[in-house]
């Protein structure tokens, strides 16, 4: 049993930032058209970033692309929850109210709100990722059924994103059972010929982020219904993949490489084994809402 206290986060991961803001009361969406119009946006916002929690990938990268640009210069990041963050998102969204966010897709958010991506020219953000699954070493000699199945999945963003929206409405367990009833020659892809066992534990070891709750609550139920006994724990990034490296975890389905968690993986590469790929096409970088006349993360502009 992974021996570490698990993080009690509500809502919302992976590597975007997202910037929402509305015209004045005439209607007038062009606020940011010019370079002017930008700096007073930046005023607006008093240059500050509201992003999630600090152990998160994302907020290395926040920290980076705030570096990596000189028009950003005077920008801040105020880390925050991801709970946090998305209520202040709703709030200012309600009000037709300008915020910048640290976001990421596949995450309901973007199911609730019209957004679209801005163009990261100098890529500090990821650009497309993907989310592997890894696992301890000599998992698949002590639990080659379970080994199997972890290796085999894969399931798409549009899977994810329907759990995540589900969720809201209810509960991760109860999202991730009607999606397996709904999706079972996908399932049977995972399953198939594997025999079941009686009891057999495993701990999963996952991020406190929705996308994460959502894969992770999907793999628990299916290694359940084969027979394990599973345990869910999510953590902060960096300690996930230490407890893998450790032994402490068994596996997990929550990294995002090659950018969001490369420097933890890249310090635990050799002692952890690399099942691949469970879902490509995540997308990261700062977003707008579709509405905003604003195309490049090049278009903000410096603090005066």
């Amino acid at each position: 049993m992974l021996k570490i206290k698990s993080m009690g986060i509500t809502l919302g991961v992976s590597v975007s930032l997202l910037l929402t803001g509305c015209g004045d009361e005439e209607g007038n969406q062009d606020s940011v058209n010019t370079t002017g119009e930008n700096a007073n946006l930046g005023e607006q916002l008093d240059y500050t970033i509201t992003g999630i929690e600090p152990g998160a990938g994302i907020t290395e990268l926040s920290h980076n692309t705030l570096e990596g640009y000189g028009n950003l210069e005077g920008w801040e990041l105020l880390e925050s929850s991801t709970a946090g963050m998305l209520g202040v998102l709703d709030g200012a969204i309600k009000n037709e109210e300008p915020i910048i966010i640290t976001g990421w897709t596949p995450h309901w958010m973007f199911s609730a709100y019209d957004l679209k991506f801005l163009e990261d020219p100098k890529g500090t953000l990821g650009g497309s990722e993907n989310i592997n699954t890894i696992a301890r070493k000599g998992l698949e000699e002590d639990m080659p059924n379970a080994y199997k199945i972890l290796d085999r999945f894969y399931w798409e963003p549009e899977d994810m994103e329907t759990v995540m929206y589900d969720a809201q409405e209810g509960s991760f367990e109860e999202a991730a059972q009607n999606w397996i009833e709904e999706n079972p020659e996908k399932v049977k892809e995972w399953t198939e010929g594997i025999e079941k066992v009686e009891g057999k534990e495993i701990e999963l070891v996952s991020t406190p982020w929705d996308t994460e709750r959502a894969s992770g609550t999907v793999m628990k139920a299916i290694l359940e219904q084969q027979g394990f006994t599973v345990t869910l724990t999510p953590v902060d990034p960096a300690i996930m993949f230490e407890a893998i490296a450790n032994g402490e975890g068994d596996a997990s389905v929550a990294p995002w490489l090659p950018t969001t968690h490369k420097s933890f993986y890249e310090k635990h590469a050799e002692d952890i084994v690399d099942l691949g790929e469970n879902l490509k096409g995540t997308q990261t970088g700062f977003v707008v809402p579709a509405y905003m006349e604003i195309d490049s993360i090049e278009d903000l502009q410096p603090k005066q």
